[in-house]
């Protein structure tokens, strides 16, 4: 049997064809649910598609049979249509909704729907061309990155296939929403999801916007960057290890490992990488000639790049330990025109989010 026809043997055996009729449960929000509820609902929904569209999206025969398995596979995990169509649009990106039995430069021994490497973390070479099998494993992976559906879709994806450009899969969000919209026969997914642009947390739609799905909560244009107490205040303290400043320059937030850290108003990031005593850091430049400088994060987790427009309330980081640091916490200044000035009072007058 020749490389072609077992790929396509593999293609057809998660799908059950009866009488042209494939039968695939999937599971998702209704039509009429609005974008939230989308990202997510959790109700099992069994769904007859007859037959395959001729294309959808551009994508056609195998590749429509090929994203049925993948929604089976994330479906069978007890994942929704958002999850199911990250999954879908992970595909695309990495092989076009099709088993390619081939690498690349980057990685020769790369295969199957997700490019998956033969590392011993995706299963066998049968599990990585199996569409079914390689979807599971997938989507094991997905679950296990911290608070994914916190993350923007391609965002999400990186984190699991480790992507070196963070946006790649984007471009690739509209058209899988229109895959799964199709073959799930729930139309309103295309008004419910394909609003996101892919670089936007579950929910938010074209540009972002406060009080999005994945975003902290914004009062009068600013947010609290951080849940947890306050460990640290503003001001003259003793050194809490070897190599910190006596002067604390800003606030420390105590929220733990993982915790999400959003920008605290809308802004343009200058700065987004290492830097001397924060590890890595991130810095947004706001309207009114402030600054926000936010610390000690892990490198894997900067979520947002140079010259890139955030939004208020928006995910652009996670609370590390880099840096001169005596334990997972959030570093947060803000500067005005002249100097760094005490956050607690200005975030009180701006967001009212600090007791």
């Amino acid at each position: 049997m020749s490389a072609k026809t077992v790929i396509g043997a593999l293609v057809l055996a998660p799908v059950l064809l009866v009488g042209g009729c494939a039968t695939v449960l999937l599971v998702g929000a209704a039509g009429g649910q609005n974008a939230q509820a989308a990202c997510t609902n959790g109700t099992s929904v069994s769904v007859q598609v007859d037959g395959l569209p001729e294309a959808v999206a551009g994508y056609k025969g195998v590749q429509l049979q090929n994203a049925a398995a993948i929604m089976k596979a994330g479906a069978d995990q007890g994942l929704d249509s958002y999850g199911q169509t990250v999954g879908v649009m992970t595909s695309m990106g990495e092989a076009g909704l099709r088993v390619l039995d081939n690498g690349d430069a980057v990685g020769p021994d790369s295969r199957g729907l997700f490019q998956q490497r033969a590392n011993g973390a995706w299963g066998t070479y049968a599990d990585r061309m199996n569409p079914y099998t390689s979807a599971s494993n997938f989507f094991k992976a997905l679950q296990q990155v911290a608070g994914w559906r916190e993350l923007s879709p391609t965002q999400a994806a990186h984190r699991t296939q480790r992507n070196a450009d963070l946006n790649y899969y984007a471009k690739y969000w509209s058209p899988a929403v229109q895959v799964v919209a199709t073959l799930s026969g729930n139309p309103g997914l295309v008004e419910q999801l394909g609003q996101n642009t892919g670089d936007q947390p579950c929910g938010a739609q074209k540009g972002g916007g406060s009080g999005s799905v994945g975003t902290g909560a914004v009062t009068d244009g600013w947010a609290r960057p951080a849940e947890g107490p306050i460990t640290s205040k503003f001001g003259a303290r003793a050194a809490p290890t070897a190599g910190a400043s006596t002067f604390h320059k800003g606030i420390d937030f105590g929220g733990g490992c993982g915790k999400p850290i959003y920008a605290a108003a809308a802004g343009r990031v200058i700065n987004s990488g290492p830097a001397r005593g924060f590890g890595h850091w991130i810095v947004l430049e706001h309207e009114g000639g402030y600054r926000t400088v936010y610390g000690h994060m892990e490198p894997e987790d900067l979520l947002v790049k140079v010259g890139e427009n955030v939004t208020a309330g928006q995910l652009i980081s996670r609370i590390g330990n880099g840096g001169t640091s005596t334990g997972c916490h959030l570093h947060f200044e803000v500067h005005d025109a002249r100097s760094a000035i005490d956050p607690i009072p200005f975030l009180r007058e701006y967001c009212r989010c600090i007791d």
